[in-house]
């Protein structure tokens, strides 16, 4: 059966590299693994970036947050989150392309820096943009923990191998092998996605309804809210947070700027309605938590504890028949993989044409020094990305998850105010953008780890609630700082009259 499983994920991978090195042979100038050089559909660009914005997250470690809390946790990651995220993918997608177009960015911390004139803005979201690194880290746990199951081994050399393997394709193909793995990827997604809601048939034929044998186990699954977790405690947590979280997670570079590949106009609307179909059959996955949680009612397994982390693979190794759980790792493989390769492509270019150029005095994007310092890049992101996986692996704070969000979290909220007022409030100034993305920072950190408000006073604190209140707190102090400016320019103005 293991025997099995190897020549599965190995020719996996395989079939990844092929795709891999098809799109890297298109890849010729640092523009190139920006934005690729070929002409994709909009239905295959649309299917990447479903592709994209799911993630290991979705697939395999939120469904273990519905087996713990029930349908507050459903509701909050599978409903409300998700309705934030693709209403305002729909408004913001159209916008950033056609400024982005017009800017002629490469990434967003450009996009930003050039829409703002201000080269200190590009720095810092250059900089900003590391925290993206705890994304990554969430997808490398969570796809070793998997591959590690299905083939009886240990967790660290599987992290090992996949680390090297996957940075070193998706760090040297850019933007050209992320769509082409992206269509094989998402493919696989769709279809595991209808398999897994099938496995779990049994569940609505019993004469017990399907809520009500949830109940029978604990009354706080079948509660909107659940008092008992350190997460989903009240609304604040469960709708209001995750709406404005939702709102502002498509600012993440390797989401928004996904638009940039498209080629024609008239490609966008179509691009959009298959991205946001397919996602909400992608988000919906989180909902197979319950039919693991009825599988395993007190979570336990031979007497032992189930992780949080360890549900979804728990369920799918021990009660499906092994073909076709070694099938449903192989998507679930493909859902970490997908955002993966969007997360290493657009660090390692925000990296190399933004941050590193500070410090060298190189202009030429075709360079070989600059394509050289782009494996460089590489090379730092698989170590650091190692680091803090192999933190995670051996000790997590309940789960990778709160450790993933903490730091994306972070960046969006910074970069909410900079892109909405790009992309609809053009007259707002760059010092003012400035502040309210460096005043989300230090809230989103000082709310988390200064324990400030009631919600953070738990072991287990909730990013999200620190996420809400930065970005409602950036929004205000946008609003406040463009009031004041624009007073002291009228003032100004009134001045130079009256000495005329």
């Amino acid at each position: 059966m293991e025997l099995l499983g190897w020549l599965c994920i190995v020719g996996y991978m395989l079939l990844m590299a092929y795709f891999a090195i098809r799109g890297a042979k298109g890849t010729k100038t640092s523009k190139d693994f920006a934005l690729g050089s070929i002409h994709f559909s909009p239905v295959v660009l649309g299917l990447s970036l479903a592709a994209s914005i799911t993630s290991a997250a979705t697939f395999i470690i939120n469904p273990g947050f519905v087996a713990y809390y029930g349908l507050s946790a459903f509701l909050a990651l599978g409903v409300f989150l998700p309705a934030g995220t693709l209403v305002s993918l729909y408004f913001f997608t159209k916008k950033f392309r056609k400024e982005g177009k017009e800017i002629k960015a490469l990434t967003m911390a450009q996009w930003i820096g050039k829409k703002y004139n201000s080269k200190n803005f590009t720095t810092l979201f250059a900089v900003l943009s590391l925290l993206l690194i705890t994304f990554v880290v969430l997808i490398c746990v969570g796809i070793s923990k998997v591959i590690a199951a299905i083939l009886g081994v240990n967790e660290l050399p599987v992290l090992i191998a996949f680390i090297l393997f996957v940075f070193t394709y998706v760090g040297f193909g850019g933007a050209n092998s992320m769509v082409y793995t992206n269509l094989v990827q998402a493919s696989l997604m769709i279809v595991i996605s209808i398999v897994l809601f099938a496995s779990g048939y049994r569940y609505f034929i019993q004469e017990v309804s399907f809520f009500d044998q949830l109940g029978q186990i604990d009354q706080n699954l079948v509660s909107l809210t659940n008092v008992e977790s350190p997460l989903f405690r009240d609304i604040f947590e469960v709708i209001i947070c995750q709406v404005i979280v939702g709102v502002a997670v498509v600012c993440q570079p390797h989401i928004i700027t996904k638009s940039l590949l498209i080629k024609k106009e008239s490609e966008v609307k179509k691009y959009l309605w298959v991205a946001i179909f397919t996602e909400i059959l992608f988000f919906s996955v989180i909902f197979i938590g319950f039919y693991a949680r009825l599988s395993f009612p007190s979570l336990t397994f031979n007497d032992q504890g189930i992780a949080l982390d360890n549900v979804l693979t728990t369920y799918v190794n021990q009660t499906l028949p092994y073909g076709l759980g070694l099938f449903i790792t192989i998507g679930l493989i493909s859902a970490g993989l997908s955002t993966l390769e969007g997360l290493i492509q657009s660090l390692t270019a925000t990296i190399s044409f933004d941050l590193l150029p500070r410090f060298n005095r190189s202009k030429n994007e075709n360079s070989t020094g600059h394509l050289a310092s782009r494996k460089w890049v590489v090379i730092f992101l698989m170590i650091t990305s190692f680091g803090f996986s192999y933190q995670q692996l051996i000790a997590p704070d309940l789960s990778v998850g709160i450790f993933a969000q903490n730091g994306v979290y972070a960046y969006f909220s910074a970069a909410f105010i900079p892109v909405l007022c790009g992309l609809f409030f053009p007259r707002v100034k760059a010092k003012v953008a400035m502040s309210s993305a460096v005043i989300a920072v230090v809230v989103h950190f000082g709310l988390y780890y200064g324990r400030i408000t009631p919600y953070m006073q738990e072991e287990v604190r909730n990013p999200g609630v620190a996420a809400a209140i930065a970005i409602i707190t950036a929004i205000c102090s946008a609003v406040v700082l463009h009031l004041i400016t624009g007073l002291s320019k009228s003032s100004e103005q009134i001045k130079e009259v009256e000495t005329s």
